[in-house]
């Protein structure tokens, strides 16, 4: 195959990257097998290996593969997790015992393998939405299908929680909303912004995530039916993990 242009094609690169893709898509390709490398790419498609790169470059930047240093590129197929906003978050779910991470895996194996909670100065932003200096906090990393998708970072003004069960790792059955309704402040209303950006270091350790694979940012605050903030928690999400969903009246 030769590497120059036919009128109205697609460049080569991106043909051999739509080869490639189909063939994942059609199951010849499965989660975790080995795509062929720039040198097999380069000798089967007579191409420069520039080219080859290329080619896999646009599956990793898909999310559908991800590089493995000195070993090759990988595909990582992951079915979606379907986030409904308003049907995780509704009353009938936490207030019957159920976690909230059971209405987005629908049945598929999740975990929360890392669980950190301690008593802290509030940043100024974190400060100002939930009017306290002090904020008892808690982080976690969630696993589905054992792949890392979520972080999540939970903040709750330390007057308001302290000595209940959310200061405690365990937080119980329907978790720290079926906690604060015990307090008297059961969440009423959420607000929750939306946005995408580039993860930092850290972020992509923690998430296994491939180069070049964005985040979305959930910032969510819960409020108690007086209007009082009782919970802010910023999540940082894999892109290509998920598909959010929220429904709403015209």
């Amino acid at each position: 195959m030769s590497e120059s242009p036919v009128p109205h094609e697609p460049p080569i690169y991106r043909r051999i990257a739509d080869g490639l893709r189909a063939r994942i898509h059609a199951g010849e390709l499965r989660d975790g097998d080995r795509l062929p490398g720039e040198n097999a790419l380069m000798a089967e498609y007579a191409i420069a290996r520039a080219t080859a790169r290329q080619a896999l470059a646009v599956l990793i930047n898909e999310g559908l593969a991800v590089p493995k240093r000195g070993s090759g590129v990988y595909v990582r197929q992951f079915k979606p997790i379907r986030r409904h906003g308003a049907r995780r978050l509704s009353r009938e779910q936490w207030g019957q015992g159920r976690a909230i991470w059971d209405a987005d895996a629908r049945g598929r194996p999740f975990t929360v393998d890392r669980v950190e909670v301690a008593l802290e100065r509030a940043a100024e932003d974190v400060a100002r939405v939930l009017d306290s200096d002090q904020v008892w906090v808690r982080r976690r990393r969630y696993l589905v299908d054992a792949r890392p998708v979520q972080l999540a970072t939970s903040y709750f003004p330390a007057h308001l929680v302290e000595g209940s069960a959310i200061t405690l790792t365990d937080t119980g059955p329907g978790g720290v909303y079926a906690r604060l309704a015990e307090l008297g402040v059961p969440p009423a209303h959420f607000t929750e912004e939306v946005r995408a950006r580039m993860p930092n270091p850290r972020e992509s350790n923690l998430l296994d995530l491939p180069g070049g694979t964005p985040v979305i940012v959930i910032a969510r605050t819960a409020y108690a039916s007086d209007g009082r903030p009782v919970e802010l928690n910023e999540m940082i999400l894999d892109s290509a993990a998920y598909v959010l969903q929220y429904d709403f009246d015209a």
